[in-house]
């Protein structure tokens, strides 16, 4: 089964991923982190859950407030890390921003849904990719017939 591909790195881009869209096309927010944190979704961690603990680490059953993970990489990208074993916990955080009860529960339903019209993008995305997939095979089977019938056919002139 083919599927939608990101336009800068060419990878196959997930429903969970971070995505950004224009001219019609689909990317990632970042190809070397596909799911990182949106602007949106680190702006509502700032404002609503830097004061409180938003991160659990499953290797090390450590929990974290948001200064203690979060971190800018060599490259000047943000990471979300375990201080401890380094286990990144972007999952574990957007986890939390969508259930946190700090969130007004009218924030809380946008940015729920504002992430559930992204992930029915990129499927309605892979479903139109696969019709499309499958009405260029339709149409060079009949082009190929076409084809066929017309090497078979004997030539007629016009005279």
């Amino acid at each position: 089964q083919q599927t939608a591909t990101c336009r800068e790195c060419s990878r196959t881009i997930s429903p969970e991923d971070t995505i950004v869209f224009g001219d019609g096309l689909l990317g990632h927010l970042d190809c070397r982190r596909p799911r990182v944190l949106s602007a949106e979704e680190r702006t509502l961690l700032f404002i609503y859950c830097r004061d409180h603990q938003v991160a659990e680490c499953v290797r090390c059953t450590r929990r974290f407030p948001l200064r203690e993970v979060a971190s800018l990489d060599s490259f000047g990208i943000r990471t979300y890390g375990c201080g401890w074993c380094h286990t990144d916990l972007t999952d574990s955080i957007r986890e939390h921003l969508y259930g946190c009860a700090m969130l007004p529960i009218a924030i809380r339903r946008i940015a729920q849904a504002a992430r559930e019209a992204a992930r029915s993008l990129v499927k309605q995305s892979h479903q139109l990719h696969d019709a499309a997939d499958v009405a260029v095979r339709e149409a060079q089977a009949t082009l190929h017939a076409l084809r066929n019938a017309m090497r078979q056919s004997p030539l007629k002139r016009r005279e």
